[in-house]
């Protein structure tokens, strides 16, 4: 089986460096190519047998599975330049939440799934979340999610939930990574203990409470209940907590939401499509 990979950015070459760790592929199974060639030169530097294409078509023409890992405007651009390269056979990959599958399927002959991946894949670990599209058999979902456990949880999605599983499993971490932030430059502004420590502390805190809520069945209220003893120190900086926050997750998914129909818009206007009534949060 032949992997190509358009677009080696920070998703694209994450992807390609953790199937290639996990055995999931062999370097001779890729290719990819990437506006700045160098880019895919230094990839294949660092994994001998990966092939660097000089052109999106090559890649494209030489994969039976093509992820294609741009930004979302610059999707119209890759399928304009692919689609006399393309089979009926083969399977297309989108990695950009924006473009709809249904956009892809009629901008090209290919079988077409888009799965939306995560930074924590570079560890083994989180959900790829999977959208399959009309054309994609039973057998080619086995093979897309079969791949894609080798460095995640696939986790099948209707394309309408895209964004708001996407805000979990693909920003997630980087909402976490900001509070966990802002709390320890308060305790180290507060108390004066050495930061690098309280990052450990929080990175194994973050593990073991990810561990309770998947292996070990807790619920999110479950866990706080089981922590915060009424009248505790816990109760009362949860309270806390509550009262600070009640408003901001609500603004959060708004904020995505309308960053997510306001790319979406734009994609189906390169492609030609008409825009769709969009969808107030």
């Amino acid at each position: 089986m032949k992997v190509g990979f358009i677009g080696t950015g920070s998703m694209g070459s994450l992807l390609i460096e953790s199937f290639i760790q996990s055995n999931a592929l062999k370097p001779q199974q890729i290719s990819a190519s990437n506006r700045t060639h160098s880019k895919v030169a230094e990839l294949a530097r660092r994994y001998p047998g990966l092939h660097a294409a000089q052109s999106n078509r090559e890649t494209a023409a030489e994969s039976d599975i093509l992820f294609i890992c741009v930004k979302p405007l610059e999707s119209k651009a890759v399928t304009d330049e692919i689609r006399n390269v393309i089979t009926e056979e083969q399977i297309v990959v989108s990695i950009t939440s924006p473009v709809q599958v249904r956009i892809l399927e009629h901008a090209l002959k290919a079988k077409v799934s888009k799965i939306i991946p995560s930074i924590t894949h570079q560890v083994g670990s989180g959900a790829s979340l999977c959208i399959h599209g009309s054309r994609i058999t039973e057998e080619d979902r086995s093979l897309l999610e079969e791949l894609m456990s080798h460095i995640s949880r696939p986790i099948r999605v209707k394309e309408s939930y895209t964004r708001i599983t996407s805000d979990f499993s693909s920003c997630g971490p980087a909402f976490l990574a900001f509070f966990m932030d802002q709390w320890i430059q308060a305790a180290v502004q507060a108390t004066g203990i050495d930061r690098t420590e309280l990052g450990a502390l929080t990175g194994e805190m973050m593990i073991g409470t990810g561990k309770l809520l998947t292996e070990g069945g807790m619920t999110p209220a479950e866990l706080q209940a089981r922590v915060a003893v009424p009248g505790g120190i816990t109760a009362e900086a949860l309270a806390l907590l509550d009262s600070s926050l009640h408003s901001v997750f609500p603004k959060l998914i708004r904020a995505t939401h309308n960053k997510y129909e306001e790319d979406m818009q734009k994609v189906n206007v390169s492609f030609g499509s008409k825009p769709i009534n969009r969808q107030q949060y």
